[in-house]
This record gives C-alpha cells, sequence and structure tokens, in this order.
C-alpha cells in the first residue's frame, strides 16, 4: 500500500499543470543547451544549416502553437461539460486525470515555448553557426513529437466526453479499486468484524477534523504503534464521513504518541476519491443509470448497460475469486468492508428509481440473482436481500399484468427466495 507522502506526490501527478510544467521544463533546457552542444558541430555542417533554416520554422511554430493550445482547451473544457450533464457530475473528476489530453496540451504548449524562447535568443545574438544546427535538430524532434499529438488528439477527441468512453474509464478505475481492496482488504492490516465487539476499556482516538476518509497510511501508523507498544482497532475506513470529534479509531491503552500517529495516518477531504474506496466507484458508476432513468432523460438502455458492468466487476472480483494478500501489519486492524455494502452502492438506486421499468426491473433482478450463486456467502446473502427489495418496489411501481408476469418470470425457481419469505404477486382486480 501507498504510504502518504507517495500517495500525495500520486495525486499531485494527475493534475495537469504538473505534465505541462514538465514538458515545458524541457523546453527551456533543450534550449539553453543549445549552445554548449554547438561546439561539437563541424563547421561544414554549420555553415549549411544556419540561422536562415531554422528561423522559418520557429516562426510557424510559434504563431501556431498557441493557437493550437487555446482551441485544444476550448474543445476540453466543452467535452469535460458534456460529460458531467450527459453522464454524471463525479465523472469530471476523472476526466481530468485524462493522461492523454495532458500529454497532448503538454506536447503543444512545450513546442509553443521552445519556439518562443529560440526566437528570442536568436534575435538577442545568443545562437552563433553552431548552435543554429543543434536548435535545428530540436526543431526537426518537436516538430515530430506535434505531429504524433495531433495525431493522438485527433483519435482521442472522437471519443472525449462521450458516454461511452467515460463510462468504461469508469469501470476501467473501478477495476483497478476493486482488484486492490480483494488483494488488501483491510490495507495491509488484518479485519475485523462489524459485528466483533472491540476490546472493553479500549480508549477512542478522536478526529480533529471532519470529512471523508480519503487515504490511510497504514505503513507508516504500524511503525509508530509498534514504538508505543500499542494495538490499534481502525474503525473509520475510506469512504466513511467522519465528523470532528468522532473516534476514528481504538487504542488498547491509552498513548498520545500512538493517538497523533492514528491521525496523522489520515488524509481528510470534503470530496471522496476511487483509490481506497470502491464504494465510491461502484456509487459514481450507479449515478449514471440514475441519471438514465429520470424522467427528462428516460434512456432505460444506459441503466441496463450500466447492470452489466457492475456485475461484471462484482462477479470478476468477487472475494471467492481473488485470494487476499496476507496481511503485514500485526498491530493494527481495520473494520472489515460488509459486502451488503457494495451491493447496496451498486444498484439500490437502480431498484428503487427503475421500479416502474419492467425492463430494468427483470434486467436487476437477474443480476441479482446471478450474483447470489456466488461461492462467498456473504455476498451471494446481500445480493437475495436487495433482491427482495427490488422485487417489492416494482411489484408497488407497476400496475399492468403483463409486466408482473414477465417481473415474476424472472425470479421463478429462484431458491434465492423461500415460500415463506417470497413477497406475495400482487393482484390486480379487473372490472
Amino acid at each position: 500500500m501507498l504510504s502518504k507522502r507517495l500517495w500525495k506526490l500520486l495525486q499531485l501527478s494527475r493534475k495537469i499543470w504538473v505534465r505541462v510544467t514538465l514538458i515545458a521544463l524541457l523546453a527551456v533546457i533543450a534550449v539553453a543547451a543549445s549552445s554548449p552542444l554547438g561546439r561539437l558541430i563541424p563547421d561544414e555542417i554549420a555553415d549549411r544549416l544556419g540561422a536562415e533554416a531554422v528561423l522559418p520554422v520557429l516562426n510557424v511554430l510559434a504563431s501556431s502553437m498557441l493557437a493550437v493550445v487555446t482551441f485544444s482547451l476550448s474543445v476540453m473544457v466543452s467535452s469535460f461539460q458534456a460529460a458531467s450533464s450527459q453522464v454524471t457530475p463525479r465523472a469530471h473528476r476523472l476526466l481530468l486525470e485524462d493522461t492523454t489530453t495532458q500529454t497532448v496540451l503538454a506536447t503543444f504548449l512545450g513546442a509553443f515555448i521552445f519556439a518562443l524562447l529560440a526566437l528570442v535568443l536568436f534575435r538577442a545574438g545568443f545562437y552563433g553557426g553552431h548552435a543554429s544546427v543543434v536548435i535545428f535538430a530540436f526543431t526537426v524532434l518537436v516538430i515530430a513529437l506535434v505531429v504524433i499529438a495531433i495525431l493522438r488528439w485527433i483519435a482521442h477527441l472522437s471519443r472525449l466526453g462521450s458516454m461511452d468512453e467515460t463510462m468504461q474509464m469508469l469501470e476501467n478505475r473501478v477495476r483497478r479499486t476493486m482488484e486492490n481492496h480483494r488483494k488488501w482488504p483491510g490495507l495491509g492490516a488484518k479485519c475485523y468484524d462489524t459485528y466483533e465487539k472491540i476490546p472493553t476499556g479500549a480508549v477512542p482516538v478522536p478526529a480533529s477534523e471532519g470529512g471523508y476518509v480519503r487515504h490511510i497510511d497504514v505503513a507508516a501508523l504500524q511503525s509508530s504503534v509498534e514504538k508505543a507498544d500499542c494495538r490499534v482497532w481502525l474503525h473509520a475506513i475510506p469512504g466513511d464521513w467522519v465528523g470532528e470529534g468522532e473516534a476514528l479509531a481504538y487504542l488498547n491503552h491509552a498513548s498520545e504518541p500512538a493517538a497523533e500517529a492514528v491521525r496523522d495516518a489520515y488524509v481528510f477531504s470534503p470530496l471522496r476519491n476511487f483509490d481506497q474506496d470502491p464504494r465510491f466507484g461502484l456509487f459514481v458508476i450507479a449515478e449514471v443509470a440514475e441519471r438514465a432513468l429520470s424522467p427528462g432523460v428516460n434512456d432505460p438502455g444506459t441503466a441496463i448497460e450500466v447492470l452489466a458492468r457492475m456485475e461484471r466487476l462484482l462477479s470478476r472480483y468477487s472475494p471467492d475469486k481473488v485470494v487476499a494478500e496476507e496481511p503485514d501489519y500485526d498491530n493494527i486492524r481495520v473494520r472489515r468492508l460488509p459486502e451488503a455494502d457494495l451491493i447496496d452502492e451498486a444498484y439500490t438506486m437502480i431498484a428503487r428509481d427503475g421500479a416502474a421499468m419492467v425492463e430494468v426491473s427483470t434486467r436487476l433482478l437477474g443480476t441479482l440473482r446471478r450474483l447470489a450463486r456466488s461461492r462467498d456467502a456473504e455476498l451471494s446473502a446481500a445480493a437475495r436481500e436487495l433482491a427482495k427489495y427490488a422485487l417489492a418496489a416494482a411489484e408497488d411501481a407497476m400496475s399492468r399484468e403483463h409486466d408482473l408476469k414477465r417481473l415474476h418470470a424472472a425470479v421463478e425457481g429462484w431458491g434465492g427466495f423461500s415460500r415463506e419469505e417470497e413477497p406475495e404477486p400482487k393482484v390486480i382486480q379487473r372490472s
């Protein structure tokens, strides 16, 4: 698991200005290194490739790249706004981290800075004939990078901000989170069940600030509590909202250094993110279906596609298919995330707001029926429980006998419902 420092560096690396700054810095280094490298150029090459050969190309780069950057930024903003309005506002955060968009924009801006600085230094008389050859070589390299970036940008623009591309990005991101969650369900430590009682007399560690838990540095916490000879039960896990003064964790005995280490291990934010929080990823994908089911959109096809994507995630990364790694941190226990929470985040909104649409309800019940076949007893039980809620909600919302027959056919013969527990089919009186 990532340490707090590495995690912050990872978050920083996803900012667009970081990539732009790095490529712009490379452009500055290339311009600055041209004069020293020019001493290695033979005289006959310097006489052939002087300033007259490179200045027109630099003028073209300087005049065109700034316009390309401005146009690309406007296209990017429009695409992100379209994704936010058509898919979900939470998708905007993911699109901002799109590496293709960041690299293309950084390449265009870097080419502009390189050409502008080279022109200024040429006009100032900084470059002689030998340095001009080096600038010419760098210019050819920059042109090649710009051409490659334009080709990538053209291909990327055909998908950027579209429903399919945004949903695929969401699924890919959630897939990584789900895989990490299954491999390290306790973030590298052992888990304790929500029903297991914390030892009597354990000392709570109150939060010094409120917010969503975004990251926990379990490795650093293990090192600190070992020195304090403490054992820690982490109650707040990534994705939980913690109010100021609420218990983050419990210690087996009072220790101010250990309590401070617990607080330092947590990173809070007013916003959730995908890294350690599988619930949030499933919630965001479910929001796509929620928006599609709204009366103003009325797009059950998108909701059905969402159900297929989430079923693929939950079935592929079910507890019985991914073997958890051995815990590394003996002094820490982390509250286990119940399977019911994952099922609830993924399907409850769809079960409630898609209840009146028979095609959505039957597909949802079929999805839950397949998930209930999991060899993991807890996941199977959670799927059956939500199926009962979905069936009851659909029966209340539907009034047509044909729809109800299709609905009951979706659960016919399912062992997930015993005769005592299965809701009685709604009887429609016909006059």
